[in-house]
């Protein structure tokens, strides 16, 4: 009996400190406070920053369940109490060239905003970390209410994509030379850039739509009246999706004229080798008569520099009469 009691004990210790080391685990949850706004920052979320927020803020479980999962759709859903939105931002990779979207979250309240993201987004991580380091930052952006604290993320966020569109461009003028310099790797090149463009038109173009449905949701969480914010994001938002209209345009185009260049190369290649093809056929059918193992005239039995210059002659009378037809009927 004592020694059972003395496992118990044991099993009941060990489990205390497992337990106490599992707490002593730090959340990754970061705060910024001025006046009775706080920005609580999260990057990446994981169940237990999801356990404290529905602890804390009594969001609903559904929402919750979105921050975690990486396969949801740009929205807003409504409460009483809170906005939760859900948003998506491009995100190049050099290395590979592929463009992807990330995912990050937002809960706006009235003395608060919840923000959960992977940490990949520069410009948010940025803003949040100005906002730690200077008072100023913080009285900028905190003292019109949370509504307005997230519009100066969505519109830092926005701003920032303009580089990314500017080297769009770039590469876009590049491709307008290459197309007619007859490089191989233009058909690669092209489709990479066609990828790329399909690639943000597909994250931007929702993005824009949440824009518009965000603005009069958010005027209960601020200070200041937004339209005219609002009206200058949509301005942006408006211009980078039509950049992006007209870049893919351009680049069908230019995918089209380097398909029919590339097939009028085949075919001059085609038309050449055909034309020289046509031109020695004369000598090997007559070489090929004269070549059989049986007594023709002309040949070597009764051959003669007459026969021969007679059939060199014959020869070049049909090559010259088929370049003259070609040269006739404009094939060459």
């Amino acid at each position: 009996m004592a020694r059972i009691t003395a496992r118990k004990k044991g099993a009941d210790r060990k489990k205390g400190i497992k337990e106490q080391q599992v707490q002593e685990v730090p959340l990754h949850i970061e705060t910024v406070k001025w006046g009775d706004l706080t920005w609580v920052n999260i990057q990446p979320p994981t169940e237990r920053e999801i356990e404290y927020l529905e602890e804390t803020y009594h969001f609903h479980p559904l929402d919750l369940d979105d921050c975690l999962s990486r396969k949801q759709i740009p929205k807003v859903d409504e409460y009483p109490e809170y906005l939760f939105v859900i948003f998506h931002l491009p995100v190049f990779d050099k290395e590979t060239r592929v463009t992807t979207k990330r995912q990050w979250s937002a809960f706006v309240g009235e003395n608060f905003l919840v923000t959960l993201h992977t940490g990949e987004l520069r410009t948010l991580t940025a803003l949040f970390r100005d906002c730690q380091a200077n008072e100023d930052s913080r009285e900028e952006y905190f003292s019109n209410g949370s509504g307005y604290l997230l519009y100066r993320i969505l519109d830092r966020s926005i701003d920032s994509y303009f580089p990314v569109l500017d080297k769009i461009l770039s590469l876009m003028e590049d491709m307008e030379d290459s197309v007619f310099d007859e490089d191989v790797a233009t058909a690669k090149e092209l489709s990479v850039l066609r990828r790329d463009i399909i690639a943000q038109r597909r994250v931007m173009f929702p993005t824009r739509t949440l824009f518009m449905s965000l603005e009069r949701r958010l005027k209960r969480f601020t200070k200041v009246d937004l339209t005219v914010y609002f009206g200058d994001l949509m301005d942006h938002m408006n211009k980078i999706c039509e950049t992006l209209d007209e870049l893919k345009e351009v680049i069908e185009v230019f995918k089209d004229t380097d398909y029919t260049l590339a097939t009028y190369r085949i075919n001059r290649v085609t038309r050449l080798l055909t034309i020289f093809s046509t031109i020695v056929l004369p000598f090997l059918i007559v070489s090929s008569l004269y070549g059989m193992n049986v007594t023709l005239p002309g040949g070597l039995e009764r051959g003669s520099v007459q026969s021969f210059l007679i059939l060199l002659l014959v020869m070049l009378l049909i090559a010259g009469s088929m370049l003259f037809f070609f040269r006739r009927r404009r094939w060459i």
